[in-house]
């Protein structure tokens, strides 16, 4: 017989799992995962949704800090340009 009760949460553990995660690892993450998803957009020619992950991608990057920072902007740039050629053809 399946369990009936929902694991509990421990709510403490996971506010220290939170709090020992830096905000510079989740703004990369965040960032990789939308140029990601930005270029796969693109591909599909899901223009309005690849404008809204690159716009996202733009807020998020002058936050970044450390050795990606410079991959993430080169990666930004060649998302907006490559949109741009999507656009106007």
């Amino acid at each position: 017989m399946a369990d009936e009760h929902p694991e509990e949460i421990d709510v403490e553990a996971l506010q220290a799992q939170l709090a020992a995660f830096s905000v510079e690892q989740f703004l990369v993450s965040a960032a990789s995962t939308i140029a990601s998803l930005a270029y796969a957009k693109l591909e599909r020619q899901d223009l309005a949704e690849a404008r809204r992950a690159i716009d996202a991608m733009a807020a998020l990057v002058p936050q970044l800090e450390g050795e990606l920072a410079d991959d993430l902007a080169l990666a930004l740039t060649r998302l907006q340009l490559a949109y741009a050629d999507a656009v106007n053809p």
